[in-house]
């Protein structure tokens, strides 16, 4: 992140009143009947340096600790169990690469209304070790101490090395395309 400006405010997330899902969808033949899981990044800290008299000098950091993804949906045990352990043992191998890392200081902004914003954020996401440039488009409202951030982004899981998950002799697998919504509430702090 960059360094603080004299009007520049310092926001962290509220864990309890944020979500951050990545949906993930199934192909191939039997996908017709294969499961199309989200998957809840319950552990991640995002932290912003705003400075509300310009916008476009402000900076982001959201840092994900990779072994808490979990399985969102209403599945049996078993298959939760499955799908987790294949998650972090065999797709983003979190004992190697515990951090997931999306960090930006270019970004752009247009004012929708008072306190209201379309940005665009020109960040670099570090995941399984792969480091790429990924923009991403938010809205984002500032109100007094906090600030609400709200948007999609699509991940292509190849192109950070990730392998694809599938059973049934590759008759259902996952897509590399996956689908990340996020919804965050981040509070000032001094």
């Amino acid at each position: 992140m960059e360094p603080k400006t004299e009007t520049s405010l310092h926001f962290v997330t509220d864990a309890r009143a944020s979500q951050f899902t990545v949906q993930v969808f199934s192909g191939g033949l039997l996908s017709a009947f294969g499961h199309n899981p989200t998957i809840a990044i319950r552990g991640f800290v995002a932290e912003a340096q705003i400075d509300p008299e310009d916008i476009e000098h402000s900076s982001l950091k959201v840092t994900i600790k990779a072994d808490s993804l979990a399985v969102r949906d209403d599945i049996s045990d078993k298959d939760r169990r499955e799908i987790e352990r294949t998650m972090r043992e065999e797709i983003l191998e979190t004992g190697s690469f515990p951090e997931i890392v999306y960090e930006c200081s270019n970004l752009s902004a247009n004012k929708t209304a008072e306190g209201q914003y379309a940005v665009t954020l020109n960040g670099d996401l570090t995941l399984h070790g792969v480091t790429r440039s990924l923009p991403v488009l938010a809205r984002v409202a500032l109100s007094g101490d906090s600030l609400r951030a709200f948007g999609d982004l699509t991940l292509v899981q190849t192109e950070y090395d990730l392998k694809l998950a599938s059973v049934a002799g590759g008759a259902l697998k996952v897509k590399d395309e996956l689908k990340c919504s996020f919804n965050i509430l981040a509070r000032r702090k001094e």
